[in-house]
Formats: structure tokens, C-alpha cells, sequence
């Protein structure tokens, strides 16, 4: 399976890939690899229907929030290798002294994480769209009442310009103290 992998992507493009993501060459085989057992047209792209295959996030609360992240990278009804990889390299855990990889900085996990929150993509967050995924991490584990004011809170917290609602630039301050480059990253295998 991995040799038919190499076979299929070619050699400028595994280099231009590792260039712009910083994945090794062996990883970037291997997830070619789990991408063409997921293209089940075997068309080179993924739906989101191939996504929600993946059995992790079918059963993770954001998994529809995470597979959309895909797609507002592809802007389009499917995703390419090239996209997918994009998307995952924002997951690589960064590394202070090898940051050539610019989509695995902590600005660019900051972003991704934001826009699992702004479900209507204005670049704010509002006290519905953080009630909305509240209700999607916890389901009826919590009442209305305790994830209103969870809600109230978050936004009276992180709000500075008393919009009622919380922008990328307020986002990026309430998570100022938040490892956010270990808690976005993924160990691929090497």
C-alpha cells in the first residue's frame, strides 16, 4: 500500500508539499495513503461523507465543525491532497527552533480554532454560535441555564470592545495563556 502511494504522487509535488507543510517524506506517503483508503470513488478528493468514514470523528462532538474546516480550506464540495495536507499541518506540533512551516504557528492554530466557533464565518463569535458549540462538546450534560451563563461569561471576559461579541483579535488575548500549540497538535508518525 505504501509503495503504490509513492507510485501515485510525484516527486515535485511530495517535495513542494514537505516544503509547505513540514511533514517528512515518510509521512506525507503514509497519509497519501490513508487519504486514497478514504477516496472510495477513487477520484483524488475527499466529500465530507469520506470524512465522516474516519471512525474519530464521527464520534468527536466537533467532528462536523472539524470536516467543514476542510472544506472552507478547499472552498469547494471536495478536497484534494494538497488541501488535506494543509489542513493537518496546522495539527504538527511546533517546534521554537524550526519554524520555516508557517500553517503550524500558534497564530495559525489560533485562527483554526476560532473559526470552529464562528459557525457563521462573519469573524465574531456571538453568545448563539458559543451556545451552539457548547451544546455540540456537551450535550445534555449541562442545562441551559449552566451553559448561559458559561456563555455570559466567555463573552463578558474576552469582549474589550463591548460588542457583545468576540473577534479574532480578542479571541487571540483570551487564549493568551492557553498552550495552544500542544493542545492543536497531533504526533504523525514518522
Amino acid at each position: 500500500m505504501g509503495s503504490r502511494a509513492s507510485i501515485q504522487l510525484q516527486e515535485a509535488e511530495l517535495n513542494e508539499i514537505q516544503s509547505e507543510t513540514g511533514f517528512s517524506h515518510n509521512q506525507i506517503v503514509r497519509l497519501y495513503s490513508r487519504f486514497t483508503s478514504l477516496d472510495k470513488g477513487a477520484i483524488g478528493c475527499l466529500s465530507r461523507e469520506d470524512f465522516l468514514r474516519i471512525p474519530e470523528l464521527a464520534i468527536n462532538p466537533l467532528g462536523d465543525r472539524i470536516v467543514h474546516a476542510f472544506f472552507t480550506e478547499s472552498n469547494n464540495e471536495t478536497v484534494n491532497f494538497r488541501q488535506f495536507m494543509r489542513v493537518l499541518a496546522r495539527f504538527r506540533p511546533t517546534k521554537s527552533n524550526q519554524n520555516k512551516n508557517k500553517l503550524n504557528t500558534r497564530e495559525e492554530k489560533l485562527k483554526f480554532a476560532f473559526r470552529m466557533y464562528d459557525l457563521d464565518g462573519d469573524d465574531k463569535i456571538s453568545k448563539d454560535e458559543l451556545l451552539s458549540v457548547l451544546h455540540m462538546m456537551v450535550g445534555a450534560n449541562i442545562s441551559e441555564e449552566q451553559l448561559g451563563s458559561i456563555a455570559d461569561r466567555t463573552i463578558s471576559e474576552a469582549d474589550t470592545d463591548g460588542d457583545n461579541q468576540i473577534s479574532f483579535e480578542e479571541f487571540v488575548q483570551a487564549m493568551e495563556r492557553v498552550d495552544v500549540e500542544q493542545k492543536m497538535s497531533i504526533r504523525f508518525l514518522h
